[in-house]
């Protein structure tokens, strides 16, 4: 598998704002921020898909993925949690490296369609990211 954004994020050559490490997973902030506190969770193993993806890494995931919700819970208190999963294209995976968006749901964030989904990258600087970042790490 080629090199990915998420390998060089996993390396260091890429800052990120992190929020969970272990050595199996790594967890970081999404640059969009569709809902604050919208985290992302990659396998240190990258695949490219659910697919492709062997069952001792899903096993590492999914040990890791309460453990990243309840501090998004513990630091924000959303409504809701949408935990979402892309695989190919035509599914809008655009990284691929198998990943997790964990998205905090809040009341304020529904329209009369169902969820907005609208990136935040512009809005938010890099200090209002590590303030993020920091609240849910201080969770563990």
């Amino acid at each position: 598998m080629s090199e990915t954004i998420f390998s060089k994020i996993i390396d260091g050559e890429i800052p990120s704002f992190k929020i969970y490490e272990n050595e199996h997973v790594y967890a970081f902030l999404d640059i969009s921020q569709v809902t604050k506190g919208h985290t992302l969770l990659i396998p240190k193993k990258a695949s490219p898909n659910i697919y492709e993806t062997d069952a001792e890494t899903m096993k590492h995931i999914s040990e890791a993925l309460p453990i990243v919700a309840n501090a998004i819970k513990k630091a924000f208190n959303p409504d809701g949690l949408n935990i979402i999963q892309n695989n190919g294209e035509f599914a809008s995976q655009s990284v691929y490296h198998i990943h997790f968006h964990l998205i905090p749901r809040y009341k304020d964030d529904i329209d009369g369609f169902g969820y907005i989904w609208e990136t935040n990258e512009d809005k938010l600087d890099d200090a209002k990211k590590e303030e993020i970042a920091k609240a849910i790490q201080s969770q563990f």
